[in-house]
């Protein structure tokens, strides 16, 4: 097995979530097909400062879920650094969350804005869509499958915030437990390093987390993602 470096075993993962999209309409409502949306011009820009940080890195791996705005992502952030191949991984969409037109407006707070905090219980939903307990199953097999896979030491993984959460929490050993702690801002960058073992996973650390290049003291960025698409919905409504 290949690994980093002076190291021995040791591989890394740069972990992104896509750039800034638009899921609403002008009326306020969520968008018909929300893994369609592409990109916005903020989003490209937010992916290019990604590039620029990471303009050095030799990725020997690619991997996107296969929606537009992480292929999308991913191809802006390799710029000129085409490879063979960038894979879809297609389990690591976002969790399959409940339409938020569907959630009665006295409940957005509680069922979206702040549904992470429920995920502890496994058969608990963000927006009555799919159950923490299997999102969280699929990504994590689909996760530690890639990192058993030979032939790569520096993947570079476009996916989404809900899909970041749970594999920054399995990461540190929190389970559906800590779901809810690791905010993923638009076109944010998080490294992380893992010991492959005999097919084992010994060591893993987290050497960046939510970092995004276009503003790195977080100032004027005060509320999460889904607070944010609540905000605007009811905005949008009124």
């Amino acid at each position: 097995m290949t690994s980093l470096p002076g190291t021995s075993n040791r591989r890394r993962i740069y972990l992104l979530r896509h750039g800034a999209v638009e899921y609403l309409n002008p009326d306020g409502s969520r968008v018909g097909d929300a893994r369609a949306v592409d990109l916005t011009e903020t989003g490209r820009e937010q992916a290019a400062q990604v590039a620029e940080l990471l303009k050095d890195v030799a990725f020997d791996r690619v991997i996107h879920s296969g929606l537009p705005r992480t292929q999308r992502t991913a191809e802006i952030v390799l710029g000129d650094r085409r490879l063979h191949t960038m894979e879809a991984a297609p389990q690591l969409r976002e969790i399959e969350m409940g339409h938020i037109d569907h959630v009665p407006e006295d409940r957005i707070e509680a069922e979206f804005s702040y549904g992470f905090e429920a995920a502890a219980d496994p058969e608990a939903s963000l927006a009555r869509g799919e159950p923490f307990g299997r999102f969280f199953e699929r990504v994590t097999a689909t996760f530690e499958t890639l990192l058993h896979q030979p032939g790569w030491t520096r993947m570079l993984l476009v996916g989404h915030g809900g899909t970041n959460r749970v594999i920054l929490s399995w990461m540190a050993r929190g389970g559906l437990h800590s779901l809810a702690s690791f905010e993923q801002d638009e076109g944010c960058l998080n490294v992380l390093d893992v010991d492959v073992v005999d097919g084992e996973v010994p060591r893993r650390y987290v050497r960046a987390l939510n970092l995004t290049p276009y503003n790195l003291s977080k100032e004027r960025l005060y509320l999460t993602t889904l607070e944010r698409i609540a905000e605007d919905r009811l905005r949008r409504r009124r």
